[in-house]
């Protein structure tokens, strides 16, 4: 019986001192490293020699502020992340220029300086308002009457002198499907005088920049109906004279179609040519 009794205190003592080991093993993985100090009997913990950049600490703030942990900017990111720059399709836009002067010159894209300030000199009004030429005037095939737009400047050059007016766009070019057109103010001896929209139209992509100088010049001319000049191209009465003293309507034929249709021409003009025949 006593034998047996110190046969499992054995047993047991040798199991303890088998497991004692595997437990001190797991402790020491568990806790933080042990270092050994002077003396065998004390140990003591070993603090971490590494440092941390502070610049790093931030970044992952800012990581994970602007994310949602998935690689996903957050809605608050997105929020606060400013709006794409908007793409340049190269379009005319129609609102007012927006020029910066810093001179003190007149923007004369926003000014109406000097308009009906005072009336033009004796000498100039006499220039501006003088009768038109017979032969000055053309004759559009559908029975427009004209003057053409260089004798518009050479009516200005005259009352103002070259460098005396001016032309000022109002606005930029608008471009539509098939017509240009742009905003011009017809500037005198320093004054605002009118304002008017010219316009052009153009079958080819090609041809708007010829289009758009076309519509200058019929801004030009619309401005010279305020001065006064070749007035008369707007007076009913004298249509009906000079058309029955200086024109003709005749028949003409469309020569790939065929069509005759009447045409009107000046009576010292010669005849119709291709396409038409007359």
């Amino acid at each position: 019986m006593a034998s047996s009794i110190i046969r499992g205190l054995s047993t047991s003592r040798m199991l303890a001192l088998r497991q004692t080991p595997k437990i001190a093993t797991r402790n020491i993985i568990a806790r933080p490293a042990l270092v050994a100090t002077s003396s065998p009997k004390h140990l003591t913990r070993s603090a971490s020699t590494s440092t941390i950049d502070p610049s790093d600490i931030s970044d992952a703030i800012s990581s994970s502020n602007n994310n949602n942990g998935n690689g996903t900017p957050s809605a608050a990111a997105r929020s606060t992340a400013p709006p794409p720059p908007t793409a340049n399709n190269g379009s005319f836009d129609a609102e007012p220029l927006d020029l910066a002067i810093s001179d003190g010159a007149t923007d004369w894209s926003k000014s109406y300086s000097g308009l009906s300030q005072q009336p033009f000199s004796k000498e100039i009004a006499e220039v501006l308002l003088a009768p038109i030429e017979p032969e000055d005037v053309e004759m559009k095939p559908d029975g427009l009457i004209y003057l053409p737009e260089i004798k518009y400047r050479r009516v200005l050059n005259k009352a103002f002198g070259p460098g005396g007016w001016g032309l000022a766009p109002r606005g930029q070019t608008n471009v539509g499907p098939k017509i240009v057109s742009r905003e011009y103010a017809l500037v005198c001896l320093g004054r605002l005088v009118a304002i008017a929209r010219g316009e052009q139209e153009y079958f080819d992509p090609h041809g708007i920049p010829t289009a758009t100088e076309a519509a200058k010049s019929n801004a030009l001319m619309r401005c010279c109906k305020d001065l006064g000049i070749a007035s008369e191209l707007w007076d009913p009465r004298f249509i009906r004279e000079f058309k029955a003293k200086y024109c003709i309507e005749v028949f003409a034929e469309h020569v790939p179609t065929k069509k005759k249709k009447k045409l009107w021409r000046r009576k010292d003009q010669p005849k119709f040519d291709y396409p038409f025949k007359e």
